[in-house]
């Protein structure tokens, strides 16, 4: 199975979208934006955050693609905001500290 960052530089998504989400992936912050996202009192780690955050972007990229009148292009930007932001965490934790 693929790693998280390796899955994520798979993913093919209109350019817009990804601009819009790169955007708003510069202010991320979890504490706000998952709990929305992922529901209230769930706590978790960046990995299993990221892992729930990419299936429920996939479900909500088979709505755009399947053109689902349910589909919002606001809460998808959103949705991919927070794969990005929690990516952006998790290179962090994962990247060697240079100590000089």
């Amino acid at each position: 199975m693929q790693d998280l960052l390796t899955q994520l530089t798979t993913l093919r998504r209109p350019r817009l979208l990804i601009r819009a989400a790169r955007i708003g992936a510069q202010s991320y912050r979890r504490d706000t934006r998952l709990p929305r996202l992922l529901g209230y009192g769930v706590s978790m780690r960046n990995g299993p955050a990221l892992l729930a955050l990419i299936a429920l972007e996939a479900e909500m990229n088979d709505k755009r693609k399947s053109g689902d009148a349910s589909y919002s292009i606001a809460a998808h930007v959103d949705m991919l905001t927070a794969v990005m932001g929690e990516a952006q965490l998790l290179k962090a934790q994962v990247a060697p500290r240079d100590v000089t």
